[in-house]
């Protein structure tokens, strides 16, 4: 009877439909432990997680089925078995998002996931069927249960592994990064299956970025008592050794280091960096480009991406107009040589004046108004794409989540890019992580340098300069008390009279924001990708109708 295990936790980054090369990564950690008993890979590693649609390609699931017939065939060399997350063709045609067992040169055995979630930024009930209860499965002579993600997270799938006597819980996850997240997992969710249970729990995640998700690991072990045995970093990949002795009351995990957590803001700044950097990295690109107005937004943007890629990869171009301040140019100068990173100056007034000039007649008896502060906005797009496209660099846009909460953003102007690390931030967060970079160096940066902008970017009213003396506070109430009204409308989906009751703001003003709110939703669906931070960001978690009536205020 087995009495001890050696059991490897890989919280691994993933690359979505690379199958070879996910395959390969898992020979390669497999190669690092071969007295290991048993090495554990996050659900999905290897086809990569979320797969969207991509999954249900035919040509994609037999693909896999042919590597994970390799990887088992592989353990025929007496060296450790292999937990690996998949998929399967069932019998019925449907497809199965599943975790594998793999020793002694064959597959031992398979579970389908039972829970598919289905709100937020999930949709697996789209490309997958859900699974049976899933059986215990028993591996030399310990019974395990393999609750994949949504399955530990829900109590019924781990209560049902219990009632069959599981001694052993082991759930392999995708859990995307938000805020707070980290702790939830551990002290509210999965120690919430071990206190129902009874019984040890190792929870593994995946880290990296994709697409607008970004994954943190913070990956553990909890022993029956439900007291943390091991916590893996955040943000970073780290294979984890854990030593296991079943005694008279079961299982039990041997202590080992308890990783510290980034608090707030720090872990929203590595989410940011870690987005962004394989973002651009895995989609080809040699660095990036970006205007830099002197404002606040542009200079927090520049400094997350020279510290997610170095400032040798970030090349910051200001754009004036007869509008922009000298204050705004000196700024922007400022901020460039405290990152380190390249600036140019291209001057937009040439083109602005051939606008005007060939608007003119068609222009004729119109008052200016906010179409020639949209132009400046659109001939700066277009000077920015045109870099990017000659010299190859993605152009990051720079707008928070405030402004394409209520339209503030100029589509094909300055919405136009590649990406955005701002999407999901509302100006006040922006401001806080602004003070927070400027006082530290992120723990993951390749850009070891603070402060990074001059004071008075942080300290200024914010403002477009598309027109004299213009302030975004002229026509938005401060953004202390916009982003309170609209944390409620966007993540609580709270009526105007909801918000108005808790914070006592004027109603007519924030029936006003919501329906700004509701206009705006034409643009932010044309928006370039940014990471998730919150609870409900725009495009994978918030996906309302452009055109509708409804308005609560």
């Amino acid at each position: 009877m087995t009495e001890q295990l050696n059991i490897v936790l890989s919280q691994m980054t993933q690359a979505v439909g690379d199958l070879a090369a996910n395959a390969d990564a898992m020979r390669a950690a497999r190669a690092r432990y071969p007295d290991a008993d048993l090495i554990l890979f996050p659900e999905l590693q290897l086809i990569g997680y979320p797969p969207e649609d991509l999954v249900l390609k035919p040509a994609l699931a037999r693909r896999a089925a042919a590597l994970l017939g390799d990887l088992a065939a592989e353990t025929g060399d007496g060296g450790p078995a292999m937990l690996v997350g998949s998929v399967e063709r069932g019998d019925d045609g449907r497809l199965y998002n599943i975790v594998a067992l793999l020793d002694a040169g064959r597959v031992v055995a398979t579970r389908r996931k039972h829970e598919l979630p289905n709100y937020g930024t999930f949709d697996e009930k789209r490309v997958f069927a859900p699974g049976p209860l899933p059986d215990v499965v028993t591996w030399r002579g310990v019974r395990l249960g393999l609750p994949i993600c949504e399955d530990g997270w829900l109590p019924t799938v781990c209560g049902h592994l219990a009632a069959q006597g599981a001694e052993l819980l082991i759930s392999v996850n995708g859990s995307p990064y938000e805020i707070d997240k980290d702790d939830r997992r551990l002290t509210q969710v999965f120690a919430a299956r071990v206190a129902e249970t009874g019984l040890p729990l190792i929870f593994l995640n995946r880290v990296g970025g994709q697409d607008e998700l970004v994954f943190d690991g913070c990956s553990f072990v909890l022993n029956a008592d439900g007291a943390p045995a091991h916590r893996l970093i955040d943000w970073g990949g780290e294979d984890r050794v854990t030593r296991w002795t079943k005694g008279a009351d079961g299982w039990a995990c041997a202590p080992g280091d308890l990783a510290e957590w980034e608090a707030h803001p720090a872990d929203i700044y590595s989410a940011m960096i870690v987005s962004l950097r394989d973002y651009v990295m895995r989609n080809g690109f040699p660095g990036v480009v970006l205007g830099l107005s002197g404002g606040i937004d542009s200079a927090l943007c520049a400094a997350i991406a020279a510290d997610a890629l170095g400032p040798d990869k970030v090349w910051c171009v200001m754009l004036p107009s007869r509008f922009t301040s000298r204050e705004s140019l000196d700024d922007a100068r400022g901020c460039a040589q405290m990152i380190g990173c390249r600036l140019d100056t291209i001057a937009i007034g040439p083109a602005v004046e051939a606008f005007d000039a060939m608007l003119a007649d068609s222009f004729a008896g119109r008052a200016v108004d906010a179409t020639e502060e949209n132009i400046q906005s659109r001939i700066r797009g277009v000077t920015l794409m045109a870099l990017s496209n000659k010299f190859g660099p993605m152009l990051l846009t720079t707008g928070n989540k405030s402004e394409m909460s209520v339209g503030y953003a100029t589509i094909y102007g300055d919405m136009a890019g590649g990406y955005n690390p701002l999407k999901d931030a509302y100006k006040t967060t922006v401001f806080a992580i602004a003070r927070w970079r400027n006082a530290h160096v992120p723990r993951l940066s390749r850009n070891p340098r603070a402060p990074v902008m001059p004071d008075s970017i942080i300290t200024k009213p914010p403002s477009a300069e598309l027109r004299p003396d213009q302030k975004d506070e002229d026509s938005l109430p401060p953004y202390a008390d916009l982003d309170r009204m609209l944390h409620m409308l966007v993540e609580e989906e709270a009526s105007v009279d909801d918000v108005v009751a808790r914070h006592g703001f004027d109603r007519a003003t924030v029936a006003r924001i919501e329906r700004l709110l509701m206009l705006a939703e034409y643009k932010r669906r044309q928006a370039p990708p940014g990471v998730k931070l919150s609870t409900r960001n725009f495009g994978r978690d918030r996906r309302y109708p452009i055109t509708h009536g409804f308005r609560t205020g």
